[in-house]
């Protein structure tokens, strides 16, 4: 990859382009939600998660406020408004030397943020798991 893993990620975000994510995401990665208890160990769960969360959080409030950039992790905090509620959160990310994520983790605030995340990402990860008609 030309582009560092964290210019990829908000190329990614900005354009929404879940296909790309496949290619910026390590076979082993680990995805770290805020509203599932254990690690989701793998490409496949890793892509799904972060795939429902670009349809959950990406909207016109969302933005990316500070950055905290080293040369193998990235702490990316964000704003977004969801159904009214203002959800402030980090997003934590590793890449290995092939610059493919290996862990993502997401931390959010405040509980009501927490809540209606938990929803709405519930909605989308059972959409997603359905067999198609």
């Amino acid at each position: 990859m030309s582009a560092s893993v964290i210019e990829t990620w908000h190329h990614l975000v900005r354009t929404g382009d879940v296909a790309g994510l496949r290619e910026l995401v390590d076979e082993d990665a680990v995805m770290h939600s805020p509203v599932v208890h254990t690690p989701q160990r793998g490409r496949k769960l890793t892509v799904m998660y972060l795939a429902a969360a670009f349809q959950v959080f990406r909207n016109p409030t969302f933005r990316y406020v500070r950055e905290i950039v080293g040369a193998r992790d990235a702490m990316l905090e964000f704003e977004t408004e969801i159904d009214g509620i203002l959800v402030n959160g980090v997003d934590i990310i590793r890449w290995n030397d092939a610059n493919r994520i290996v862990d993502f983790k997401v931390m959010l605030r405040p509980l009501k943020g927490v809540n209606i995340i938990h929803q709405k990402m519930g909605e989308m990860l059972a959409a997603a798991q359905k067999p198609a008609a």
